[in-house]
């Protein structure tokens, strides 16, 4: 059996991932569509605004096979680590042949190219950075900036592209023998806050949905049917609470929570605003300090993160087409322990039940913000 992956979120489900799901199958040849998405928090530090089953039910729906969890260590982590951690699994996957991914660069060659580079930074280029950052420079932008005549500009600026190319980065690093397959994408861009008629970004829905306008011309039906029943979930008083609970000393442990950020985060903790408001400036960007925040929340420190990259983890099942017992069987030929119904985790040991246990911490935190009975069916 041949799979192709693709690394999500489906926040929310919309046309442009549509069409996305359907190129795949259109130019893959694979035999099956395996997503592989996060759960109830995702990669800007924010909860979702729709549970993880009824996003992996759209998925479903869409035309994928299985949806499997990105545990939420990787999830909620920066692109960086959240690109190591799926491809962790994933090239576990003794089936999973191809990755596709949305970008604004279409030219897998050109990920590839870009990808052997940054795996390889020169000692030069690596001082630039550094000297950048040091001048309170974000360290997304100083690499940019120290690359820019070594590589198109638009790989290391434009939102998507800088996550497909840590994906493939992850890929050549792991040495996977899995291919990239990029889709140019339609429509708005990742942080692009315009609506359009038919393919707006995420980040334009969540906005509009958010103020109480509908922007069901970009969903599919199945989707604007659940989408009414959830608002954009707020965070900030269970993260300051988290904050004012935690020692400094511990917080500095959280990945990302560098140069005294943790000192930054008490003082912030008593302030009217969110964190993302109070600390974010040209060297912390919002979705550092969100991400920061949150996983202080989930007691999500560096270490584990570290350690579940080089262990075997877990293929959590969110949904699946109930004709695919088959991807099912492949799925569970691999390193890792399939889960599918109540108490398959039980033999998970060392970091990959620590990490599982965090995952069912997030549910149980997410469930705080979101008070609606959750569907778990996973079978569609």
């Amino acid at each position: 059996m041949k799979i192709c992956a693709i690394i999500c979120e489906y926040n929310p489900f919309h046309n442009g991932h549509l069409y996305q799901i359907q190129e795949a199958k259109a130019r893959s040849n694979a035999d099956a569509i395996l997503c592989i998405m996060s759960g109830n928090f995702v990669q800007r530090g924010e909860a979702a605004i729709m549970d993880k089953y009824t996003r992996a039910r759209h998925a479903v729906l869409a035309g994928a096979d299985v949806v499997i969890e990105l545990p939420v260590v990787f999830a909620t982590s920066n692109a960086e680590l959240f690109a190591k951690g799926a491809i962790s699994i994933l090239s576990k996957i003794p089936c999973v042949e191809t990755l596709c991914f949305g970008a604004e660069t279409a030219e897998a060659e050109a990920f590839y190219q870009a990808a052997k580079l940054l795996n390889d930074e020169p000692k030069e280029i690596s001082l630039a950075i550094q000297e950048q950052v040091n001048n309170g420079v974000s360290y997304a932008k100083a690499r940019a900036e120290a690359w820019k005549t070594l590589l198109p500009n638009d790989l290391l600026t434009s939102p998507n592209n800088i996550l497909a190319l840590e994906y493939t980065r992850a890929i050549l690093s792991a040495k996977a023998d899995i291919r990239i397959l990029p889709i140019l994408r339609k429509g708005g861009g990742y942080a692009d806050y315009t609506v359009y008629e038919n393919f707006s970004s995420a980040s334009a829905i969540r906005k509009e949905i958010s103020i109480g306008r509908l922007t069901s011309g970009n969903l599919p039906d199945f989707v604007a049917e659940d989408i009414s029943a959830y608002s954009v979930p707020p965070l900030d008083v269970l993260e300051k609470y988290a904050i004012l609970n935690t020692p400094a000393s511990e917080i500095a442990k959280i990945c990302d929570c560098t140069e005294g950020l943790e000192n930054a985060f008490k003082k912030a903790a008593i302030e009217p605003e969110a964190f993302a408001s109070t600390l974010t400036s040209a060297r912390y960007t919002s979705s550092r300090i969100r991400r920061i925040a949150l996983q202080n929340l989930l007691n999500i420190q560096e270490e584990l993160i570290r350690k579940s990259l080089h262990s075997n983890l877990y293929l959590r099942v969110l949904g699946a087409k109930k004709d695919r017992s088959d991807v099912l069987s492949e799925l569970s030929n691999g390193e890792q322990p399939l889960l599918i119904r109540a108490h398959d985790e039980d033999g998970l040991t060392d970091t990959a039940k620590e990490a599982f246990e965090k995952d069912l911490f997030a549910e149980k935190v997410y469930t705080l913000l979101y008070p609606i009975k959750t569907n778990k069916k996973i079978f569609h």
